[in-house]
């Protein structure tokens, strides 16, 4: 598993513990704590967990009532928390992160739908996240990061080689 899905999996958890028990603002580090200790003790996610939640905390009414629009046969309450909740870091990361391109943040969400959700939801998020993303589409509100994907670095082999001629 790579470090960002790991990552991912980390905030999806601590999302749905924090939306189970009522959504309390102060319970969002406590559950954090918890889950990297139980889950991933040595894992060194360099901030980006902490990014995930702080982006899905700070737009959560704007990520709600999109979800809302985008699936507008299902009431936001009747939505299981973990189709709900990954569905929210996968808004926040198609609106509000400039690192992450916004086919790999749905990439991401469907793979969390089909490892964590019922037998529709990678359907179901696939449905939601790609109608979001062919409107970004043709509003032209693509991200930099989606015009002009960041360049591969070099090998270490081939830093090292450069640096020994």
């Amino acid at each position: 598993m790579s470090n960002r899905h790991l990552a991912r999996t980390i905030a999806m958890q601590v999302l749905y513990q924090w939306d189970f028990n009522g959504q309390k603002p102060d319970a969002v580090p406590v559950v954090l704590s918890y889950q990297i200790k139980e889950f991933a003790p040595e894992f060194n996610d360099k901030g980006f967990i902490q990014e995930l939640l702080d982006g899905v905390l700070a737009h959560q009414k704007e990520i709600d009532e999109t979800i809302v629009k985008y699936a507008p046969e299902w009431p936001l309450e009747a939505i299981t928390l973990v189709d709900k909740n990954i569905l929210r870091l996968g808004i926040s990361e198609l609106h509000y992160s400039e690192t992450v391109p916004s086919k790999v943040a749905i990439n991401e969400a469907i793979e969390l739908a089909k490892t964590f959700g019922g037998e529709s939801s990678g359907r179901f998020v696939n449905g939601v996240l790609g109608a979001i993303y062919r409107d970004r589409v043709t509003a032209g509100q693509l991200k930099k990061v989606d015009l002009e994907p960041p360049k591969k670095e070099k090998e270490d082999s081939e830093v090292k080689s450069k640096n020994h001629e």
